[in-house]
């Protein structure tokens, strides 16, 4: 188990320069917004407008904080908030976001073909990691079985077959599962 705290993750631009993202993890570590197998971020959109095109690249995208109407290609859009499902949508399709209240999200993005990518609320106190990758993002404090306490924003990275328990179900915790296809 390691634990990446909040204060460690890496800020940079968004690929289309309209905003900031905070990259939690990416593979291989050290790859550029143009190379990498898989990559976990959050944003904070204060605005409405379109989103960074990534050719080849499958995004799954969940609301943390605030609301927004996501619109992807000529689809209907949908309406996200913090409460709602986590949303995949291909990265290299025109994709727009009009802001509602501004959002935090969470934005894991996978090499089309070669990995794939499920985010969900964890609802349970005790995980094994069964992903090839497993992250925690956590929205509130928790304290761990193992007497460390994690704080808000900060991510668990569990290996295949490792345990995680906490000593009561965190409030909001999103649970991201990457896997080699």
């Amino acid at each position: 188990m390691r634990i990446l705290r909040a204060g460690a993750h890496k800020r940079m631009p968004w690929k289309n320069g309209a905003g900031v993202t905070t990259e939690i993890a990416i593979a291989p570590e050290g790859a550029a917004i143009d190379s990498f197998d898989w990559r976990i971020s959050m944003a904070k959109v204060p605005d409405s407008g379109p989103f960074s095109a990534f050719a080849g690249i499958d995004r799954v995208l969940a609301v943390l904080d605030g609301a927004m109407n996501l619109q992807v290609g000529a689809g209907t859009p949908v309406k996200l908030d913090s409460t709602s499902r986590a949303i995949p949508f291909p990265g290299d399709i025109p994709t727009r976001a009009d802001v509602i209240e501004t959002v935090t999200d969470l934005n894991v993005m996978v090499r089309r073909g070669r990995f794939t990518a499920r985010v969900t609320l964890l609802e349970r106190q005790e995980l094994t990691a069964e992903a090839k990758e497993t992250f925690l993002l956590l929205r509130s404090k928790a304290a761990l079985h193992t007497g460390e306490t994690v704080e808000i924003d900060d991510v668990i990275h569990l290996a295949r077959g490792e345990t995680l328990a906490f000593v009561r179900i965190p409030e909001s915790c999103w649970l991201i599962e990457i896997n080699a296809s």
